[in-house]
């Protein structure tokens, strides 16, 4: 097939509709309401611009703890009061790091705002609570720091990031969150859980202006604050960084790459085309798993991506597989290999229309969830991203060419950038060795 057909094959692409309007409300939080005619749920988020970025090193995970410990009670509803409330409208809350987030039936709109708001000005963090949700991060984080998997990621992620807030676990280590008690909870709410960092968006069967009345009356006397500013990121310098995680298991889990790109960045589309193609389409269509999983056998388990990481700062390029540790190098050399490949060689038509069907195809698909349509509502505020963003997307996906995968493989494929970290049956000496060889 040649490119002239694909084109016109491609000349009508379906875009999602999200309409929406954004208001600041009198407390100072920012909102977006997306209504969506007949929705039979509703969803509602708050982003607390901050977030991990605000997590002292030694208290690491006091974030997650005072967004997931929220819910468990108010000045107004202990934990049992506020599902009582819920449940009956087939509605839940939830928090984590970056906030709250919530679903409920659409006819019970009104009370999960209600609650959310109580939720997010009033939590009491009740000590049972906090002791038992402390106690078992604690147990998850102890079976953890014997994972390969997990501390290979870890590592890697340290490689990446150094010392920089994007390489810490969200949910801390076993020091930190031992060191954590229910007042610094309280006063890392009261410090950072304020209007000025907020972004909240709902989207359902809804009326944007009673959302924000509603919203006005429920957070009026929510401490404003200052409104946050994104600190310039300093990451490691590029070059080739090697961590392991030595466990007597039977596979060794690898994961290698490097700092990738920005969302904003003019590539995007044409990076989420070369992800799909090199390492992250559906099946056995993408080169890596072709190769990697189908051909020689070494896993089952293996892709290769970075569109899916960017972000207000750079993601990563990560690729992953889980291999016996007599596989190591030529898992390495394939990965390598295929890295070099795209850069140097125009992807085939067939490739690039697979891949152009299937990022058009899936993407409308993707929002027919409500809590889907709100996390991107707050991404596109959070990033700046054009308010028709989820419009064209999808026909800038259509618009990228062979010359432009390549291109963009070129600009954001490093092989000289690349780090190792693995986990399992191997020390550092023998994964910097394999990856010497697979460079070579």
């Amino acid at each position: 097939m040649t490119d002239l057909g694909t084109s016109a094959k491609r000349r009508e692409v379906p875009a999602p509709s999200l309409p929406f309007e954004q208001f600041e409300l009198r407390c100072g939080a920012r909102l977006v309401v997306s209504p969506r005619s007949g929705a039979p749920l509703t969803a509602f988020q708050v982003h607390l611009r901050g977030g991990l970025a605000e997590d002292p090193p030694e208290f690491a995970g006091l974030a997650y703890l005072t967004g997931a410990l929220a819910p468990e009670g108010t000045q107004k509803h202990d934990d049992e009061q506020l599902a009582d409330l819920l449940e009956p409208r087939g509605g839940s809350i939830s928090g984590d790091s970056t906030g709250l987030s919530g679903v409920v039936a659409t006819t019970g709109w009104k009370k999960l705002l209600e609650l959310g708001a109580e939720i997010l000005t009033q939590p009491t963090y009740p000590k049972d609570r906090v002791d038992r949700r402390r106690a078992a991060l604690l147990d998850r984080l102890a079976v953890e720091a014997d994972e390969p998997r997990v501390q290979a990621a870890r590592r890697f992620r340290r490689l990446i990031y150094g010392e920089h807030w994007i390489g810490r676990p969200e949910r801390g280590q076993l020091e930190t969150v031992a060191r954590i008690e229910r007042r610094h909870l309280r006063a890392h709410h009261r410090r950072l859980f304020t209007a000025r960092r907020a972004l909240i968006a709902v989207c359902g069967d809804i009326d944007p202006g009673d959302v924000r009345r509603l919203l006005d009356r429920r957070l009026t006397s929510w401490k404003p604050g200052a409104r946050p500013t994104l600190a310039p990121a300093e990451f490691p310098a590029g070059g080739h960084r090697v961590a392991a995680f030595r466990a007597d298991r039977q596979q060794v889990h690898l994961c290698l790459g490097h700092l990738g790109l920005r969302r904003k960045d003019p590539d995007f589309a044409a990076v989420c085309v070369l992800d799909h193609i090199l390492g992250t389409g559906p099946g056995f269509t993408n080169r890596i798993a072709a190769r990697l999983r189908d051909a020689e056998g070494l896993a089952y388990s293996v892709h290769a991506s970075q569109f899916d990481s960017a972000g207000l700062y750079p993601g990563m390029f990560s690729a992953y597989i889980a291999t016996s540790p007599d596989k190591v190098d030529r898992a390495l050399v394939g990965f390598v290999q295929e890295i070099r490949r795209i850069r140097d060689e125009l992807v085939t038509p067939a490739e690039l229309e697979l891949a152009v069907d299937y990022l058009v195809g899936s993407h409308a698909l993707g929002f027919e969830r409500a809590g889907r349509r709100v996390t991107y509502l707050i991404n596109r505020e959070r990033m700046e991203l054009p308010a028709d963003e989820l419009e064209q997307l999808p026909r800038r996906f259509a618009a990228v060419t062979r010359e432009q995968v390549r291109e963009a493989a070129h600009r954001h494929l490093r092989p000289e950038h690349l780090c190792l970290a693995g986990g399992g049956p191997i020390d550092e000496r023998g994964l910097r060795r394999s990856l010497e060889r697979a460079l070579t």
